[in-house]
C-alpha cells in the first residue's frame, strides 16, 4: 500500500464551502494541524494530501462539517475540533446527538459526550466522571433547560458543595448569596449560555431555577425536577446519600465529579466514590467516564490532563511495588 494518498472532494454549494474553509482558510489550517494532512481549496473542491488513513479521516471530517453547515448550524473552532474527534471509525452516531436550548444547540463533540447524551436520554440518574473541560456540567445544564422548555419538568435545581464538604461558610463576608455565589458561578455561566439573561433572572426569582449549595437540599423531596449535583467528589457519603434520596416523582438527577480532584480532609472518603461502589448494579443508574480525549477546551488542557494522568499512574505503580 502506498504511504501517500491524494483525494479531491467536491461540494455542491460554494457558499457553504466558503464557511467551511473559514476566513483566510482558518478552518482548513486548523484541520491540517489536527489531522496531519495538507489541504488545498480551489473553486468548489478541496484536495487532501497525506497518508491513506489520514486522508480518509480528513474526508469524513470535512463532509461532517459541511453537513453541519447544510443543516443550518454555525461553525466555530470547537465544532471543527469536535468533528475531528468524531470522525474515527468508532464514533458511531455521536455527532448526530444534540440538545436544543433557547440560545444554542449543544451537540456532542467527542465520543464520550455522545455516550453522555445517550445516558441522559435513557437513565433517571446519571453519574458523569472525568477531568475538567469535558462538558460534564455544561451538557447537563443544557439537558435540564431543554426539558424545562419542553414542559417535561417544572424546576431545575443546580447544586454543588460550597467551599468544602462541611460547607462552613460563616467566616466568609456578606449575606448567604454573596457567600456561596462564587462557588456556584460555573452553573450560572452555563445557564446564561442556554437562555436569554432576562429569562434566567425571571426563572431564578420565581424559583423555577434554583442555584444553591448542597446543604439547602436537606429535608426536601424534589418532584418534577431536573437536579444537577456538581463537583460531587467533595461530598461525604452522608451528604451524597442525602442528595440522591431527594429524587421525587418525575425527576431526574445528574451527578458530576472528578475523583482525581478530591478536596476532602485526609481520611474522609468521597461520597461520589462511595456511591459508585454502592449503586453499580442499581437499575436506572447510568455511568459515563470521560478521559483526556474528551476534553473540548484548549489543546493544552488535554496535554495537561494527560501529564497528570501519567504521573498518577506512575505513582500507583511505584506504590504497588513497595
Amino acid at each position: 500500500m502506498s504511504d501517500a494518498s491524494n483525494v479531491r472532494l467536491e461540494f455542491s454549494d460554494n457558499g457553504l464551502l466558503q464557511e467551511l474553509v473559514g476566513p483566510h482558510n482558518s478552518n482548513l489550517h486548523r484541520l491540517e494541524q489536527r489531522l496531519n494532512v495538507v489541504l488545498h481549496h480551489r473553486g468548489n473542491t478541496i484536495a487532501v494530501e497525506g497518508t491513506p488513513d489520514r486522508t480518509a479521516l480528513a474526508e469524513r471530517t470535512l463532509y461532517r462539517l459541511y453537513d453541519h453547515l447544510a443543516a443550518g448550524h454555525e461553525l466555530d473552532i470547537g465544532e471543527v475540533d469536535g468533528a475531528v474527534r468524531l470522525a474515527g471509525p468508532d464514533s458511531d452516531d455521536a455527532g448526530e446527538l444534540t440538545i436544543r436550548t433557547r440560545k444554542r444547540q449543544v451537540a456532542a463533540r467527542s465520543i464520550g459526550q455522545g455516550a453522555y447524551l445517550r445516558a441522559l436520554n435513557d437513565h433517571e440518574l446519571v453519574f458523569a466522571l472525568g477531568p475538567a473541560g469535558t462538558g460534564k456540567t455544561y451538557i447537563a445544564v443544557a439537558k435540564a433547560v431543554s426539558l424545562k422548555m419542553a414542559g417535561s419538568i417544572d424546576r431545575i435545581i443546580l447544586s454543588r458543595p460550597a467551599v468544602e464538604a462541611g460547607e462552613r461558610l460563616g467566616f466568609l463576608p456578606g449575606d448567604l448569596r454573596e457567600k456561596v455565589d462564587p462557588y456556584l458561578r460555573p452553573l450560572y455561566d452555563a445557564l446564561y449560555d442556554m437562555l436569554p439573561g432576562d429569562q434566567v433572572a425571571k426563572l431564578l426569582v420565581s424559583g423555577e431555577i434554583e442555584v444553591a449549595p448542597l446543604a439547602f437540599m436537606r429535608g426536601r423531596t424534589l418532584a418534577n425536577s431536573f437536579i444537577i449535583l456538581d463537583e460531587a467528589q467533595n461530598t461525604t457519603p452522608v451528604q451524597m446519600k442525602m442528595a440522591l434520596t431527594r429524587i421525587g416523582e418525575n425527576s431526574r438527577m445528574v451527578v458530576t465529579g472528578d475523583l482525581s480532584q478530591i478536596d476532602l480532609p485526609k481520611g474522609v472518603k468521597s461520597g461520589l466514590e462511595d456511591a459508585l461502589e454502592t449503586l453499580n448494579e442499581v437499575k436506572g443508574v447510568g455511568l459515563v467516564r470521560f478521559t483526556a480525549r474528551d476534553v473540548v477546551r484548549h489543546d493544552l488542557v488535554t496535554r495537561i490532563v494527560d501529564a497528570y494522568d501519567r504521573r498518577d499512574a506512575a505513582r500507583k505503580d511505584r506504590a504497588g511495588t513497595e
